[in-house]
């Protein structure tokens, strides 16, 4: 158990408040959470479902293809080449930013433990963003607006500041309420962030999609957006970056900030570079929450290349158009929405490892079940495929099945989330949570490779797609059993 005894690395001058007072509803614990509701939708469109698929698909791919370079091979071959070019371009992206973001973050969390008021810094961050994610409006096929090398540079310096601005959020989460309620306050971050992504999404498909589709609910689609130029795709940016400064603000207004004002920032990164060197050097006085680390940095792994990949699943083995896709993106959040509440809630009833790790498990029964399914068949070819009704969308029983699962996968992924960062809190040492969130950081992103390594090493000695999936769950494994050994101090246990 770790000792709560004043850390020497903690300057006098810190003189900060240890927690804060109410629960999630309360001004200050509300306020952090609103938070996520105005800044999450950047990832989960720009990252996730909207943005990164057309960059690779529809900018990457399609100008390679234009491009007469892959004229020598077969269409189905050039088009597979195309793809696979899409998506390193986007692992290239997400390699550079978090490399970058590794080797920053726990320097920034250490000197926000020591530095002057937060809300300033993470402004800065949130000004980054919100220029960056406008910008991506002129992100267009064909050579035209922004070159490649620029839309890259505008998503590694999103994606590295997204990182800090979470660095910088989550340090302040101590003080956004009382010691009990800091789950609830956490998980109501998450679901707040997912529910403005379906919002958004609804948005999205109702206003433009839909009726570019089927001219329903609108002849037309609105404001004279046009999907034959992705300006649906590429308007999420701007939607996003509005989103983003508009919501923030509560946030600015009404959260606790933790800072000493006057302290020295020169003063603050210079003592908490040292601080974290000596962390490093000193392991063995927190071991428990190095193993906590140690866990994050696998189970982290697993569940963001389940992620990534899993799309890449439903898109090689269901054929999911863009529509679907988009329900799919609406319904996961919505989920994932619920899952936030959730894990704050079982974190008060059963403990937050012991929530973690169930978490995990249910993960991992959950991709086990996805790949049972295919277009032929599901639960391994134990019940054939058919056809449910003749629709737009999810027309088969596997699409409706699979659609299904990802209510619990959602929820589950959503509240780990929420219980990793309310475990770092219980284990951090006090006045140190910036620093070790920095470390927490590094374990979500160090070991960004070790996924699709596994899946591409996999599924070319099997020559499977399921398989490759399937060897995901190795870093799962691994992670809970460095999870398990963890012991964790009796009021948080």
């Amino acid at each position: 158990m770790e000792s709560a005894a004043p850390d020497p690395l903690v300057r006098p001058l810190a003189a900060r408040p240890a927690h804060g007072d109410g629960g999630a509803l309360g001004k200050t614990g509300f306020a952090w959470a609103v938070f996520e509701w105005a800044r999450n939708p950047y990832y989960i469109l720009i990252v996730i479902y909207i943005f990164a698929p057309y960059f690779a698909r529809d900018i990457i791919g399609a100008d390679l293809l234009a491009s007469g370079e892959l004229d020598h091979l077969a269409p189905n071959a050039a088009k597979a080449s195309a793809n696979a070019q899409g998506q390193a371009t986007i692992a290239s992206v997400t390699k550079w930013a978090g490399l970058i973001a590794a080797l920053t973050a726990p320097f920034l969390g250490a000197a926000l433990d020591r530095g002057g008021r937060l809300k300033p810094i993470l402004a800065i961050f949130l000004g980054t963003i919100t220029l960056c994610s406008a910008m991506l409006w002129f992100a267009e096929p064909g050579g035209r607006g922004l070159s490649v090398p620029v839309i890259m540079a505008l998503l590694v310096a999103a994606y590295v500041t997204f990182t800090y601005s979470e660095v910088t959020h989550n340090s302040m989460l101590s003080v956004a309420g009382s010691p009990g309620r800091l789950a609830m306050i956490s998980g109501l971050g998450l679901a707040l962030g997912n529910l403005a992504s379906s919002l958004i999404f609804i948005g999205l498909a109702v206003l433009f999609v839909l009726p570019g589709l089927i001219g329903w609910p609108f002849a037309e689609p609105q404001f004279g957006v046009d999907l034959a130029k992705f300006e649906h795709a590429r308007l999420a940016g701007p939607i996003c970056a509005v989103w983003l400064a508009g919501f923030s603000i509560v946030f600015f207004l009404n959260a606790k900030d933790p800072g000493t004002p006057g302290a020295s920032w020169p003063l603050a990164f210079r003592d908490g570079a040292r601080s974290v060197m000596q962390t490093l050097r000193e392991a063995a006085k927190y071991r428990e929450l190095m193993k906590f680390l140690l866990a994050r940095m696998f189970y982290a792994d697993g569940m963001a290349a389940a992620l990534a990949l899993g799309a890449v699943y439903v898109a090689l083995f269901l054929e999911w158009n863009f529509l679907e896709m988009l329900c799919y993106a609406i319904f996961a959040s919505v989920f994932a929405f619920l899952g936030g509440i959730i894990g704050g809630w079982l974190e008060s009833k059963i403990g937050v490892k012991r929530a973690l790790a169930l978490e995990i498990v249910a993960i991992v029964l959950v991709g086990l079940f996805q790949l049972s399914i295919t277009q032929q068949s599901l639960f391994l070819g134990l019940v054939e495929n058919r056809v449910i009704w003749d629709s737009l969308i999810f027309e088969t029983l596997s699409d409706l099945v699979y659609l299904a699962s990802v209510s619990i996968g959602a929820m589950t992924i959503t509240a780990s989330i929420s219980s990793g960062r309310t475990m770092l809190v219980a284990l951090a040492p006090p006045g140190r949570s910036g620093e070790f969130f920095g470390l927490y950081a590094i374990a979500g992103t160090i070991t960004v490779w070790m996924g699709p390594l596994l899946v591409e090493y996999f599924t070319l000695w099997s020559d499977s797609q399921r398989i490759g999936m399937l060897s995901i769950n190795l870093l799962f494994f691994i992670g809970l059993g460095f999870l398990l050994t963890v012991r964790m101090p009796q009021r948080s246990a």
